[in-house]
């Protein structure tokens, strides 16, 4: 992680019910998370979330007919929810949240959050440099 943004995602946690808050970039790398999620789930969590915001992105002929610009992904599972919003150029913004979150609270939130982010979260994709012998 280029800059330590961990302790900027915390404030997501502000928000009752938000348990844990990751900043991935396009291609599953972790850019940064907070402090109470371990690095190898927060690693796994970058991963995953990059597949369901691709997965997302290619389904926006499904709502009519066109081509529609992606802007989150909402999964409900019994426990809670995940969160997945574009947090600038290549980086994504997750949070997970218990079944009780006050869903407007929380993605206004992170959409603060992204506004103060600004230019840190921006990334470029890696560069394919081609095969090297």
């Amino acid at each position: 992680m280029k800059n330590d943004l961990s302790w900027m995602l915390d404030s997501a946690l502000e928000i009752p019910g938000a348990l844990h808050a990751v900043l991935v970039s396009a291609d599953g790398l972790l850019m940064a998370r907070t402090k109470d999620l371990g690095r190898d789930s927060a690693d796994t969590v970058a991963a995953a979330m990059s597949g369901v915001q691709s997965l997302s992105r290619s389904l926006g002929f499904f709502v009519d007919g066109e081509h529609m610009q992606w802007r989150q992904t909402l999964v409900e599972f019994d426990g809670g929810w995940v969160f997945l919003i574009s947090a600038g150029e290549g980086a994504y913004l997750a949070v997970s949240a218990a079944p009780d979150i006050d869903m407007a609270d929380i993605t206004f939130r992170m959409q603060q959050l992204v506004g103060q982010l600004g230019k840190e979260l921006a990334t470029s994709p890696r560069e394919d440099i081609g095969h090297r012998s």
